[in-house]
Order: C-alpha cells, then sequence, then structure tokens
C-alpha cells in the first residue's frame, strides 16, 4: 500500500508542477503583453506582430500545461478533436466577419454607395 500511495504523491506533485509552471508562463506572457501595449515606445507594428506572437506561444501554453494535448500515450484523437475544432471555430469567425461586411455593404444609403464605389474604384464623380 505504501508504494501505491507514494506512486499516487508522486503523480499528484508531477501534475501540480505542471500546473505551476503552465501558470508562470501564462502570467509571463501576459506581462509582457501589457507592457508591451502599455509602454508608448514601441513602433505599432512591433507591438501588433509581438502580441501576435505572445498569443500564439500563449496557445501553445495552454495546450501542453493545462490541456494536456502531449500527455496522452495516443494524443491523435485530442489532436484530431483540437483540428475539428479549430476548423469549425475559424469557419464561425470568417464566415461572421463576411456577413458583417456584405450587411455593411447592403445596408448603405445611395450617398454613401455611390461614395464607397467611386473610392473604390478611384473615380472622382
Amino acid at each position: 500500500m505504501s508504494i501505491e500511495h507514494s506512486a499516487a504523491a508522486g503523480a499528484h506533485s508531477s501534475h501540480l508542477r505542471t500546473y505551476v509552471t503552465g501558470f508562470a508562463l501564462s502570467l509571463i506572457l501576459t506581462g509582457l503583453a501589457f507592457y508591451l501595449v502599455g509602454h508608448q515606445g514601441f513602433n505599432r507594428t512591433f507591438v501588433l506582430g509581438s502580441i501576435i506572437i505572445l498569443a500564439l506561444v500563449q496557445l501553445f501554453v495552454q495546450l501542453f500545461f493545462f490541456l494536456h494535448l502531449n500527455s496522452e500515450q495516443g494524443p491523435r484523437w485530442k489532436l484530431l478533436t483540437f483540428g475539428f475544432m479549430a476548423g469549425v471555430l475559424l469557419i464561425v469567425v470568417v464566415g461572421s466577419l463576411w456577413i458583417m461586411n456584405n450587411l455593411n455593404y447592403n445596408m448603405m444609403s445611395p450617398e454613401q454607395l455611390d461614395k464607397t464605389i467611386s473610392q473604390g474604384e478611384n473615380i472622382g464623380l
């Protein structure tokens, strides 16, 4: 029984260490993002690129440290489920943006529509 108890305690300690490491990395990445946005000395393009990179790193920290995507012996099902979720999310986001853009164009007044068309074709009416 002591062997089972020590094995369970070791597994619990390992999971706790993984969660604490992931939490610390998440705090550091979030702090860096807030610093970049709050500090006025950086170029806007640099800040935008850095935020995107930090967001991607944050995504992988969440996947590996909290969702344990890599700790399973056969993580293919989790990866397949994640890929399906990402595809559905992409369809929803792109579809929503497309619909909003289409509604914005179709709900314009005739004066706004003429202005938009002339700006798009570079014709001064």
